[in-house]
């Protein structure tokens, strides 16, 4: 393993071909492990409190996670090609100046997730910890866990990929120990009460909560792909992003489909609670496994964030950066402590709507450029595009018009009953105007041609 490169230009420059040595199998566990956290349990048991039980429950989590999953595949295949972090290669949409705005989104979106992922897991490593007769307070056990995923990001892409495969190794395994005997002990526990019709407002919900939560993953995508070898099948590396991805949240978001009837309500601290008690003498194994999935998903997180502040426009050092963000993150999580619920939901849910119009744009510039513009593929265009003007557009309509969240109901989405569809409009709507700005500079690249002819 070597330690990444401390400079910006580590982030802002493709990495070299003798740099590019990732095996591709590190593909794999660099999307499954970060997945396997109590934060995607607790998904499951959300889709439960919102009256979707069963096989309904089930096709919300199969649905959710194939539309979430798509679309982190698709960027991550570009990483080989570019050889650049994925807000980075946002620069050939969006331009030099105009990826700085989705780029520091990203980087506060990033101290968001490194808090609530700590929360639960300091709340599972104080119990372990007093398992074995050692009291620790709150800030010292987030503390050591941010201390440990801090000094793992620090050491850049090759450190973090490692721990995802060897630790990603030992979560699946504890993980479908606790999940197996979770599963049995609270069958036949919660409601007996019959289950009402689902309406469609909370499959909705449902599905927007289980297909954002991967496709937040779409901002990270290139950055773990990015060191793998140039020849490497872009089919290849598209499976193997979408196989990680897709699988790790669907068993976790299943153990939370079956347990939750059985929970009292969807928070860690629920989940964590009925974990301790059902899994009996493997009880160290359930804490030990919610404790440590914070340094697998964070480690990712707060390297990624490194890369997102550079992009930014801060061009500081690496690793600098990378203390920016667990530092932020530590003060986010000590100070929403007994808030989790209510920091999840009005924080990150609301910082989740920029997603899928930054990734509706940069997909379809990818993919979608007419035959005169494929050749410029990966020119960088200098200032703020018409790209940039798109996203922050589509962005404002989608939150003012169909947001569904505890902080702002749009008013479609108040006369959908609620149902969130917001994810989609954006994504789709934004890809459409990117297709129709790709096909207008198509149209006067041609023309410029034959005139030049």
């Amino acid at each position: 393993m070597q330690v990444e490169e401390t400079g910006s230009a580590a982030v802002l420059e493709p990495v070299s071909t003798h740099l590019r040595t990732t095996r591709v199998d590190r593909v794999f566990w660099s999307h499954f492990s970060p997945n396997l956290a109590p934060s995607a349990w607790v998904i499951g048991v959300l889709v439960v409190v919102l009256g979707l039980p069963g096989w309904t429950g089930f096709s919300v989590l199969l649905i959710g996670n194939l539309l979430g999953s798509l679309p982190v595949a698709l960027c991550a295949v570009m990483g080989p090609e570019t050889g650049l972090p994925q807000m980075e290669a946002s620069r050939f949409s969006f331009g030099r100046t105009g990826k700085r705005l989705p780029s520091l989104i990203n980087w506060a979106n990033c101290v968001g997730w490194d808090a609530v992922n700590n929360v639960p897991s300091a709340l599972a490593f104080i119990l372990l910890l007093k398992m074995v007769g050692l009291a620790v307070p709150f800030w010292l056990a987030l503390g050591i866990l941010a201390f440990a995923q801090l000094l793992a990001s620090m050491g850049g892409h090759d450190i973090v990929q490692a721990i995802e495969k060897y630790l990603g190794w030992v979560l699946l395994v504890s993980f479908a120990i606790v999940g197996g005997i979770a599963v049995f002990q609270s069958s036949g526990q919660g409601s007996a009460a019959p289950a009402a019709a689902p309406r469609f407002a909370d499959i909705m919900i449902g599905i927007g909560a289980v297909s954002s939560f991967n496709m937040a993953w779409a901002a990270y995508a290139s950055d773990y792909t990015r060191y793998v070898p140039p020849g490497t099948p872009s089919s290849r590396v598209f499976w193997l992003t979408f196989g990680g991805t897709f699988l790790s949240s669907f068993i976790m978001e299943l153990f939370g489909l079956l347990t939750g009837a059985a929970i009292s309500d969807p928070s860690p601290g629920s989940v964590i609670a009925a974990l301790q008690n059902w899994s009996g003498v493997f009880a160290p194994v359930a804490l030990a496994a919610v404790a440590f999935s914070s340094i697998a998903i964070n480690a990712a997180n707060d390297n990624t964030a490194a890369y997102a502040l550079i992009s930014g426009g801060v061009h500081v050092n690496r690793m600098l950066s990378a203390v920016v963000t667990a530092g932020m993150g530590y003060l986010l999580a000590v100070l929403g402590e007994g808030t989790f619920v209510s920091l999840y939901e009005n924080y990150l849910l609301l910082a989740l709507y920029w997603i899928a119009p930054w990734c509706g744009i940069v997909l379809a510039d990818w993919y979608c450029r007419p035959a005169s513009l494929k050749s410029l593929r990966m020119e960088t265009l200098a200032g703020w595009t018409s790209s940039a003007t798109l996203f922050v557009v589509v962005t404002v309509l989608t939150i003012g018009l169909f947001s569904s969240t505890p902080l702002y109901t749009g008013p479609v989405a108040a006369m959908l009953g609620g149902a969130d569809v917001g994810y989609l409009v954006g994504f789709f709507l934004a890809a459409l105007g990117q297709v129709a700005l790709l096909n207008a500079r198509g149209r006067r690249v041609s023309v410029a041609r034959f005139q030049d002819a």
